[in-house]
């Protein structure tokens, strides 16, 4: 983006906003779709398991109702017909034989077979009383509907329906019963009655069986194990409906539970069913979006043109001012409100350029007068009194001048450089260099630095320096070393350790590193550490502390010797420049740096 014009940015950015718009309602309108499909289709989903379930229920009702019909009119008012007459009674009964394919049953009050209508072998006398679903009909004396079982003389899988044949004083003299094979021809929906797709279920939630997969041997097969079929885990988790992946495929489900029976009717649909329309409008949706597109970005072209003219006009203008940074020209402030703006805005920046000038060139010149003249009259006093000038001093007096006739020595060329510093930014900064001994330079560095760094109740040594010695002039190396160290010591815990170190490295250069054990710089500031008036703690004390030009300052200095500086972060902070090393033809020499 950065190479094109105005215009063209513009005119991008109309455009892929107007993308981005498009995208994001296309996929909002796509999911709502899908959801809006989903629950239409788990809804259906709902309503044809309940219809299922009902059917199957008024099936069974239907059943059961004939037969207390039948029932009442077993009894001679007192006690149970005779079985013949029964037998007379139950062979008319065409119709309700239909009802019931295995046959109709008479059964005294102690549930021993009397009469049928369709002789079975050792069926009559045969007991019953012993079967649970018998059992809790005479304990509740109430109809009954069993679950699947297994005929005890007919050996077929079947539902046996019981209704209590009483007096008419209400007690219970009898028990009439029909059966019927559970298989889908007699009970359950048939295949005609479904939707193309579908998976239909009727599971057995006791025995757990599926009621409506029987095979040829009358046998009810088990459901699968847990976590073998997705979907039937789901329908038997007591979730009604829901989407859940079987067989490598998407199903929408809903189930409905038929107490009476203890059957749970299961009905799952593809997902795809709810998708595919909803993926048909999207499409449609998407061709439409990409001609309103085509037909924006024309036209926001066109516009762009037109906006951008007059601008590219000044900008020009603006361009052959600028070449010549001597020039004090102004635009003409006037045409249209955002033209007007620009120049005014630009005129307003070459009088704050004009400004700036002024304010350095009057802050260099304080600098010079206020600082430079009084430090140059401490430094000689300090060396006049190292000197012996006025007289031998103490021992322990004499090193501290020596430690403070250094530290003044290093201040005043800090100064010097800090005046320097447009010369250095401009290439103007000369420096004169030389081979020097690694290991007596990083000493000295660590010597002249420590009354620092025991003010700031922080270690400071030298370890690991290898015999070498590197090509750089060295009151710009320890000014580089100098502002490390001072960093290091203002941001390292108390009682903590200050490393200098070095390393011989690839491409003949030697890596001086000053590691310390602080928190180390904010990732978002690491971008910025070397630039001009770049400080990490803004508005702490310890950032107003310094100007923050010291890093800029080291990375041009390692620039003008041909090194470079940088800077990473290991249980500490670890601050390092690379300087190359001296060769034999250079140890007798010394090369200048322009």
């Amino acid at each position: 983006m950065k190479n094109l014009s105005l215009g063209t940015r513009f005119a991008a950015i109309a455009i892929i906003s107007t993308a981005i718009t498009v995208s994001i309602l296309s996929v909002t309108a796509y999911r709502e779709l899908v959801s809006d499909f989903e629950q239409a289709l788990t809804l259906r989903q709902q309503v044809e398991t309940t219809n299922y379930a009902s059917r199957v229920s008024l099936r069974l009702q239907l059943r059961l109702d004939a037969l207390g019909v039948l029932a009442s009119r077993l009894s001679d008012g007192q006690r149970l017909l005779p079985a013949k007459e029964l037998e007379a009674i139950l062979k008319r009964q065409t119709t309700l034989a239909d009802y019931f394919d295995l046959g109709l049953v008479v059964m005294d009050d102690k549930a021993v077979a009397v009469a049928e209508n369709r002789h079975v072998p050792g069926r009559i006398g045969t007991s019953y009383a012993d079967r649970s679903h018998f059992q809790e009909m005479l304990d509740s004396g109430q109809p009954h509907i069993s679950r699947p079982i297994i005929g005890r003389t007919t050996g077929v899988m079947l539902i046996s329906f019981l209704q209590p044949v009483r007096n008419n004083q209400g007690e219970l003299v009898g028990l009439l019963t029909g059966a019927l094979p559970v298989d889908r021809d007699t009970l359950l929906p048939q295949p005609q009655e479904r939707t193309p797709g579908e998976r239909f279920m009727v599971l057995d939630t006791q025995y757990f069986t599926r009621v409506d997969a029987i095979t040829r041997d009358n046998r009810l097969p088990f459901l699968p194990n847990p976590g073998e079929s997705p979907l039937i885990d789901a329908a038997l988790s007591g979730m009604t409906t829901g989407v859940v992946e079987d067989s490598g495929q998407r199903w929408i489900y809903a189930t409905r539970h038929l107490e009476r029976v203890g059957w749970e009717f299961l009905r799952a649909v593809p997902y795809e069913q709810a998708t595919q329309p909803a993926r048909d409008a999207f499409f449609n949706f998407i061709l439409f979006s990409l001609i309103v597109v085509v037909i924006t970005a024309v036209l926001v072209a066109v516009m762009s043109r037109l906006l951008t003219h007059r601008l590219e006009t000044i900008a020009r203008r603006i361009q052959n001012m600028t070449k010549d940074r001597d020039a004090s020209g102004r635009l003409a402030e006037k045409g249209p409100p955002e033209l007007r703006s620009v120049a005014k805005a630009f005129n307003q920046l070459m009088d704050d350029r004009e400004a700036l000038d002024k304010l350095k060139n009057q802050f260099v010149s304080n600098v010079s007068h206020e600082l430079r003249t009084p430090l140059t009259s401490i430094n000689g006093s300090l060396k006049l009194l190292a000197s012996g000038a006025v007289g031998p001093l103490p021992e322990k007096a004499e090193r501290m001048v020596n430690v403070a006739l250094r530290n003044s020595d290093q201040l005043q060329r800090l100064i010097s450089d800090l005046l320097d510093f447009n010369k250095t930014i401009a290439g103007q900064m000369v420096v004169h260099t030389e081979p020097l001994h690694l290991p007596t330079l990083i000493e000295e560095a660590a010597i002249a630095n420590r009354p620092y760094a025991q003010s700031h109740r922080v270690q400071l040594e030298a370890s690991r320096i290898p015999e070498a010695h590197v090509l750089a002039d060295p009151h710009r190396v320890r000014q580089i070393l100098d502002n490390y160290i001072s960093n290091a010591c203002k941001f390292s815990p108390e009682q903590g350790r200050i490393t200098l170190s070095a390393s011989i490295r690839e491409a003949k250069t030697v890596r001086i590193l000053v590691a310390d054990q602080g928190k180390g710089v904010p990732d978002e500031f690491r971008p910025y550490l070397f630039e001009r008036f770049s400080q990490a703690e803004t508005g702490s004390a310890k950032a107003r502390a310094g100007t923050g030009l010291g890093l800029a300052i080291c990375r041009e200095l390692a620039k003008l010797m041909g090194g470079r500086v940088g800077y990473f972060y290991d249980n500490g902070s670890h601050f390092w420049v690379d300087l190359p090393i001296a060769t034999d033809q250079e140890d007798g020499g010394n090369d200048e740096t322009g």
